[in-house]
């Protein structure tokens, strides 16, 4: 297998996420977006990554290729058993990449008004969140899962993107996130550029 992957780029972070918990090894080949290798391009019709490559399968969206890894792979499983629990993480993992991820590219590439809207939104909409990052240890769990995994990039990222939590409306987010940070998985999910974002 092989994933094409931006060192920087949060979906390609949430899809190594789970490779880390998962402990399955790939070639990972880093590509920045404005210079993708030609290989990729004759693969992946959008020219986007992250894009995983197993045997014949080619696999182009980050929650695609993570619920096809937590099958392909399913120990330890990172959604649960019963239908019910997996809609509700199903309808989670919609809301995170509609409400947060859909304002990367204004973070990342938007002029400076644009970027201020995004931020102030996310800012908002995280806060907004705050109760639900402390009713369980991890969102809406007892156990680690691919919610964690979508989650997990958008906070490591707030400083650079520089979206400030409020210690005391904040505190739940706060806390989760150092837990998530601190296991060994997503430790070793981090490029050397996503290490630095942090101080």
């Amino acid at each position: 297998m092989t994933l094409f992957s931006n060192p920087t780029c949060p979906h390609s972070h949430r899809v190594r996420i789970v490779l880390a918990e998962k402990g399955i090894t790939l070639d990972v080949v880093d590509v920045e977006s404005s210079s993708l290798p030609e290989d990729l391009i004759e693969l992946n019709p959008y020219n986007s990554v992250p894009t995983l490559v197993d045997r014949d399968l080619v696999l182009y969206d980050s929650r695609i290729i993570a619920e096809y890894l937590d099958e392909r792979f399913p120990h330890p499983p990172l959604m649960p058993v019963d239908p019910v629990s997996r809609a509700r993480f199903r309808l989670a993992l919609y809301h995170v990449e509609r409400d947060w991820y859909s304002l990367v590219d204004d973070l990342e590439r938007g002029d400076k008004r644009t970027a201020n809207k995004a931020r102030k939104t996310l800012r908002e909409s995280l806060l907004a969140s705050g109760e639900l990052f402390g009713v369980k240890p991890f969102f809406m769990s007892d156990e680690f899962s691919l919610v964690d995994c979508s989650i997990a990039p958008i906070l490591w990222r707030l400083p650079r993107w520089e979206v400030d939590l409020p210690p005391s409306h904040g505190r739940h987010i706060i806390k989760y996130a150092e837990t998530i940070f601190s296991r060994p998985c997503f430790r070793a999910s981090l490029t050397e550029l996503e290490r630095e974002m942090r101080p």
